[in-house]
């Protein structure tokens, strides 16, 4: 950081250059290129995708399974997170304006509290799973559509203090969220290995509706880890890095990769539908497979 004291940090830059904010970063350019190009692909792939998982899930109503609640709702998040693209690339590269980084804090604190209703996700297949008595007795969609308005109770205030008070006022609350959620996830994943295990000791076959909900939870879980954790894992030793590592490459390396989320997240949901619900073409009829259970 020997050359840190000759920049001018606080100030904007008049005429801002192509990817990146300070002129230290001119050295470094490759972070923001990275973060740009995941902001357009949420934009030009991201958006269209969570507007079909929305579409799709409006459209099956109570054929969906249980977790489609929060899997709508969490799309609804994410829509909206890829519409500011434009905003944000805008603001940042030619107009720095104070009260459109309102707007976009507001957009970040949604996107940071997203990994509760990925936990709502994994909760409710847990109970599915291993105390399946339990879900019987919950399965009315009400209980989840109270659960989801419970959660935009928690996630919007987040939103506005971050958009309010800038980006650091969240970052306890943020870490904590990222935190409870991966040790959920680790619990609901190894309790339902536990259960499986069971399931199947002495039997060829596995039950598809538990065997479903453990590749649920286990990706999940993975994304989680690697869309969420880094962040954690990284910005708690900020003061460590010098300014160009960590304005110019960890923070927007890892930011980017916590917004590919938005992105991933509707693709895996899209990629598990029975038929594409945008393709003609004629389905081959399925043979019905017999399973023990």
């Amino acid at each position: 950081m020997d050359n840190v004291s000759d920049l001018n940090l606080n100030s904007s830059i008049s005429e801002p250059l192509p990817w990146y904010r300070y002129d230290a970063c001119a050295v470094a350019p490759y972070g923001f290129v990275f973060y740009f190009g995941v902001k357009v692909l949420n934009l030009a792939v991201g958006f269209p995708l969570n507007a079909l998982v929305i579409w799709q899930i409006m459209k099956k109503k109570s054929e969906g399974a249980t977790s489609d609640i929060f899997i709508f709702n969490l799309s609804i998040l994410d829509a909206y997170f890829c519409l500011m693209t434009p905003v944000d690339i805008v603001n940042r590269l030619y107009l720095n304006d104070e009260d459109v980084w309102h707007f976009q804090h507001f957009a970040y604190g949604l996107k940071d509290m997203a990994p509760l209703f990925l936990t709502c996700i994994c909760l409710d297949r847990y109970i599915a799973v291993v105390h399946p008595i339990v879900f019987t007795g919950i399965r009315d969609n009400s209980i989840r559509i109270g659960v989801s308005m419970f959660v935009w109770a928690l996630i919007l205030p987040v939103a506005l203090t971050k958009s309010i008070l800038g980006v650091l006022s969240t970052n306890e609350v943020f870490s904590g969220v990222i935190l409870s959620a991966l040790f959920l996830m680790v619990f609901c994943n190894l309790s339902i290995i536990w259960v499986l295990r069971k399931s199947v000791a002495g039997k060829e076959s596995m039950n598809p509706v538990k065997k479903k909900a453990f590749k649920m939870v286990s990706i999940v879980l993975g994304f989680i880890v690697v869309n969420y954790l880094p962040p954690v894992a990284l910005m708690p030793f900020a003061s460590t890095y010098t300014f160009v590592d960590l304005r110019c490459k960890i923070s927007v390396a890892v930011f980017a990769i916590m917004d590919l989320s938005c992105t991933l997240e509707p693709l895996l949901y899209v990629s598990k539908m029975e038929r594409f619900p945008l393709c003609c073409c004629p389905q081959p009829p399925v043979k019905p497979i017999h399973v023990s259970v």
